[in-house]
């Protein structure tokens, strides 16, 4: 048991220092992970209302009210009257917020890439993506917990 105690510090210890290297190289520092978790759910589901994204992200309508609120103060995202419920509003990204988050992750990918060029063999590089692999499935909602 002692080994996979190692494996899983290892892998938390990697991965935060991996998450943090790139949030350095896409200068997103400013962002919190919820501001990212947002920005992320609009760049892939388009404009939603607040509560779609509180849904989408599991938290409570009030946290994701904040979130988005601040998103808007920092000129990421705007606002606009939702067509099917005038009572609603939609949020989506701004084109100067979509511009900075695509040259961020452009920016991440261009280390990612420089990075495994230099340090790692191609069998190294072969065994990274299988690792990536994994991680997915790790990440993926488990059947227990898709029935509840």
């Amino acid at each position: 048991m002692a080994e996979i105690d190692d494996i899983a510090a290892a892998l938390r210890s990697s991965a935060s220092r991996l998450a943090r290297r790139l949030r350095a190289e896409a200068g997103h520092a400013e962002y919190s992970t919820a501001q990212v978790a947002v920005i992320r759910a609009l760049l892939e589901h388009g404009s939603a209302t607040t509560s779609e994204l509180a849904r989408i992200e599991g938290v409570r309508p009030q946290s994701m009210s904040a979130t988005v609120a601040s998103l808007e103060s920092m000129g990421v995202v705007d606002r606009r009257p939702d067509p099917q419920d005038a009572r609603a509003s939609r949020v989506f990204l701004t084109p100067d917020g979509e511009h900075a988050i695509l040259a961020g992750r452009a920016a991440k990918q261009s280390w990612l890439i420089a990075t495994m060029s230099e340090r790692l063999t191609v069998e190294e590089q072969q065994i990274l993506g299988e690792a990536a692999v994994l991680i997915e499935r790790m990440l993926q909602p488990h059947i227990a917990e898709r029935a509840s």
